[in-house]
């Protein structure tokens, strides 16, 4: 937490939840749980995929998808019962005016037809008498209240011409106009960056502290519970097995299972991979990558976006290197240009002392098949029309050598080695787990035996014990394989246990880079210092678990300017600094080092 939240007293629950349990046709997914929300607090339901956590919090509203249902048990909200509430008409006017739900993803949950003001206005009518003009204000000064800047304009847009942390915001204004007594919030920051998640989170807290609003904040990220949650809630397979005061809980674990995920939530000690020692595999020299917005009726040209300026960076053989930096900053957009996805309007990329783009389309298509992907979303880079053995075997389609035999026994073999069965690979996607799904993404950019692999987000869209098993995968077939990687990420943390050296970017451009245990130890640039303190972690302390927190970056000026003086048309030009660190900072004006 923030700031201490005015917790009412055991009297005045809010919530009750009694002996609950849904199922899905015979089989029970939530069985048995019991749990309160006070008046003024914020109640953290953690867990697994899988576990119920949003089960519980749909079966509040009656939103469960069909054939889901409540079975057993009764809720509670003040002192009506509404697990069968007596018409639909009172279920309606409870949500939204009494109960709010932000989703996880608030794209889906945004009518892409609607402009963003319709769709504020439409509870507002509905729930109120308050007059257009009277709507139209009170949905400007929520816009106004989670920062986002000339509202007026923003009323007229559709939710496609937002971000989606800006998306997200615009649903806790949409929800929070009503002032409802409990606001549901599903992992409403997964999707997000580290940066943008912070900001949507203390947005979240601040108004609900100002409105008196209890919140329901289901995640299974530790570090955010432990920074917002008053009482935590610990979900395991549809069971709740340990609840409490959140340090209590967090400082001594009772059950196995939350000990489980206290451990994966501090993901152990660093071990990078720091490769061999060379010539680099992957050489990127000053690139830059231009996209152009279509313009009106697509016929005419619209403005150019700057997505990549200037960026140089090395892997040596069998190195991991990170690529850090917000949503927006061009990490992926250098991964696809070095796989030849997306093209370059300057700079160069060599791989293996060969510059591609200088070669024969034979030759240059030949030297990539030594370049393989692993995306961020396993679900949507993998055929559902496919099984896994085939989809893994694509990656063999060039190796016209090997025998039909011999490819399925790869494929086997692959299976076994990034820890599936040989039997999944006559199943679908659709049958495996997510972190099974990203298994099959990994073993079918391995099985051509790559050098290098460009890892986007691999593994920011699963939950904290799924991630510790993909990193420890990742290193054990680092050892066997030899490969080296490009690993993006938007978590300092993720890329601290596998990266040797992080390169740090912002709009396009590299702010800083250095060997990661110097990075963390003495962050020179505020960006830096902006995202460690933007994504917290869970660390190991004499009186248990803590959360680890950096602190923000009050402005540019705490740090020292270094420029290129024969450039003073690039204020972003990158100069060597002390201790291996590269920073680049505004410069004030151009004057001799």
């Amino acid at each position: 937490m923030t700031q201490p939240r005015n917790i009412s007293s055991d009297g005045d629950v809010l919530l009750a939840v009694e002996n609950l349990e849904i199922s899905f046709g015979p089989a029970a997914v939530v069985k048995g749980v019991n749990l309160t929300v006070k008046q003024g607090e914020v109640l953290a339901l953690v867990g697994e995929s899988g576990s119920g956590k949003s089960m519980i919090g749909r079966s509040i509203l009656g939103l469960l998808p069909e054939p889901g249902r409540v079975t057993q048990g009764h809720i509670r909200f003040g002192s009506e019962e509404i697990t069968s509430p007596t018409s639909p008409e009172a279920l309606r006017k409870l949500r939204g005016r009494s109960i709010g739900l932000i989703f996880q993803e608030p794209l889906s949950s945004l009518n892409p037809t609607m402009r963003i003001g319709e769709q504020m206005f439409e509870a507002m009518r509905l729930h109120t008498d308050f007059s257009e003009s009277q709507i139209r204000e009170r949905a400007l000064d929520m816009l106004r209240q989670v920062r986002l800047d000339r509202p007026e304009t923003l009323l007229n847009h559709y939710p496609h011409e937002f971000s989606g942390g800006m998306r997200q915001r615009i649903m806790i204004a949409s929800v929070m106009m009503l002032q409802p007594k409990l606001l549901i919030a599903d992992e409403p920051t997964t999707a997000l960056d580290a940066v943008v998640q912070r900001e949507v989170l203390d947005i979240m807290e601040e108004l609900a502290r100002a409105n008196g609003t209890a919140v329901i904040l289901i995640s299974h990220d530790l570090a955010v519970v432990a920074r917002y949650a008053d009482r935590i809630a610990v979900m395991e397979q549809g069971v709740l097995v340990e609840s409490g005061v959140t340090q209590k809980v967090l400082t001594r674990p009772q059950h196995p299972y939350t000990q489980r995920l206290l451990e994966a939530a501090q993901l152990g000690v660093p071990a990078p991979v720091a490769g061999r020692e060379g010539e680099p595999l992957l050489k990127i020299e000053n690139l830059s990558v231009d996209f152009t917005e279509k313009g009106w009726l697509g016929l005419f040209g619209g403005k150019v976006h700057h997505a990549v300026r200037d960026v140089s960076l090395t892997v040596a053989p069998g190195e991991f290197v990170g690529l850090v930096g917000k949503s927006g900053s061009g990490k992926s957009t250098i991964g696809r240009a070095v796989c030849g996805l997306t093209p370059s309007v300057g700079g160069r990329v060599t791989f293996d002392g060969r510059e591609l783009g200088s070669l024969s389309s034979a030759e240059e298509r030949k030297l990539r098949q030594r370049i393989r992907v692993v995306f961020q979303d396993p679900f949507s880079s993998l055929n559902p029309r496919m099984r896994i053995g085939r989809i893994i075997r694509e990656g063999l389609r060039h190796d016209t050598s090997l025998s039909r035999a011999e490819r399925q026994r790869a494929v086997e073999e692959m299976l076994e080695a990034v820890g599936l069965t040989r039997e999944m690979a006559n199943r679908f996607p659709h049958a495996l787990s997510g972190g099974q799904r990203q298994r099959v993404a990994i073993a079918r950019a391995l099985i051509a035996k790559p050098d290098l692999i460009i890892a986007d987000e691999p593994v920011s869209a699963l939950d904290v014990t799924i991630q510790a098993q993909i990193l420890s995968l990742l290193k054990r077939l680092q050892a066997e394989f030899g490969f080296a990687c490009l690993f993006v990420s938007h978590d300092l943390h993720i890329v601290e246990q596998l990266c040797a050296r992080l390169y740090v970017l912002h709009n396009g451009r590299l702010m800083e880079t250095a060997a990661t245990p110097d990075l963390f130890a003495a962050p020179r640039h505020p960006y830096t210092r902006l995202l460690l303190s933007a994504s917290p972690r869970l660390q190991q302390s004499e009186d248990g678990v803590m959360l680890a927190e950096t602190e923000l970056p009050q402005d540019e000026s705490d740090v020292t300017d270094y420029y290129d003086a024969t450039r003073p048309d690039d204020p972003y030009h990158l100069v060597e600094a002390k201790a291996g660190h590269i920073v680049a900072v505004r410069a004030r004006e151009a004057t001799s080092l």
